[in-house]
């Protein structure tokens, strides 16, 4: 199933709609089996690549993803983290804020970067070095160590987040509602600078051996965001990062798209991926060549559901025009295990 994984991100036609995912998919049963706690896989490399290949091992669903968090690209531009040392499954967040506003983040970004000779867009200087930058040299290791363990029967996804959802994580988000309406300009120069930094975090994430990389765009969905605010602020920031990033590229997005999906299928994204919230049909003839992967439900299907429900769902999804059955967002750790393989077996 890897090689046909692959040969559907590039284009080609496969035989059967694969069901994997590019959004973090680790479970309890898969890090008790490890002997490991969610809270320690986010700071060694080889217990996050331990607990992302065991959703492989337990359960046969072709894929591991890392990171385990979407805040690592905040933390590398300076964001504290809360990582929940002693509190079970519960994902990283940001404690504190870096930035106090918009103008403040985009003058900080500024002096890491240069003009591109290309063009105006801008790129990091050579010597802020992103890989040295927080946890992103240690994802690089944990991608590595799973090409090494599990590369041969698994595809192996690089995480992101979007450049309007790493913006919430620097900005205290009410102080960057006030902005979007006084000074838009401001963050739509500070959306492009955060564009380039996430472009050079997903080449290295590739580099160092993912297959494809995930652009999970929670905050900046139009399902959260609106539609006209995504169109203002979010679109041609996404479209900037996904143009920067090595090939294939998935956007996930988040909520109901179904008034931005015509937008979605100009990002450049070789799939979007959406949640149980969308119509399917309706949004495989907007994205016209574009790949449609999604739509189960993580917490009312896969968490809480029975395998009956998650295999109907899977072959809902299939006859609404998926490419590839997808969890709708990360997995609840409390999914069953055999709910996931209901999943791999629809």
């Amino acid at each position: 199933m890897r090689e046909e994984i692959l040969n559907l991100l590039s284009g080609q036609k496969i035989g059967k709609v694969p069901a994997f995912s590019g959004l973090i998919h680790v479970t309890q049963a898969g890090l008790e089996r490890e002997g490991l706690s969610f809270s320690e896989t986010h700071r060694n490399a080889e217990k996050m690549a331990r607990a992302a290949a065991s959703t492989v091992k337990l359960t046969g669903l072709p894929s591991a993803v890392a990171p385990l968090d979407i805040v690592v690209e905040a933390e590398a531009l300076g964001a504290e983290i809360d990582f929940h040392e002693n509190s079970g499954s519960t994902f990283p967040r940001v404690k504190k804020f870096v930035f106090e506003s918009g103008g403040q983040c985009l003058h900080a970004l500024e002096k890491l970067q240069v003009t591109s000779k290309s063009g105006p867009t801008a790129v990091l200087r050579e010597d802020f070095g992103v890989q040295s930058q927080g946890r992103v040299k240690l994802v690089c290791e944990a991608i590595g160590q799973l090409n090494n363990d599990i590369g041969d029967k698994a595809v192996i996804g690089g995480l992101i987040p979007g450049p309007y959802t790493l913006l919430l994580f620097l900005i205290e988000p009410g102080a960057l509602f006030t902005e979007m309406k006084k000074q838009p300009q401001v963050i739509l120069d500070a959306l492009a600078l955060l564009s380039s930094f996430l472009s050079q975090v997903g080449t290295v994430y590739r580099n160092a051996g993912a297959d494809f990389i995930t652009i999970h765009d929670m905050g900046g969905s139009p399902g959260f965001i609106g539609p006209a605010k995504y169109e203002q602020f979010v679109f041609r920031a996404e479209r900037q990062l996904i143009e920067q990033l090595p090939k294939p590229r998935v956007l996930s997005v988040c909520g109901n798209t179904n008034k931005s999906m015509h937008l979605l299928a100009q990002s450049g994204a070789e799939a979007v991926s959406v949640d149980q919230t969308n119509d399917l049909a309706a949004s495989r003839i907007a994205l016209k060549d574009t790949l449609l992967f999604g739509d189960i439900d993580p917490v009312n299907v896969l968490w809480q559901g029975g395998e009956s429900q998650v295999r109907e769902a899977a072959i809902r999804a299939e006859r609404s025009g998926v490419d590839a059955v997808w969890p709708g967002c990360d997995l609840v750790p409390q999914t069953p295990v055999e709910n996931i393989r209901a999943l791999t077996k629809s």
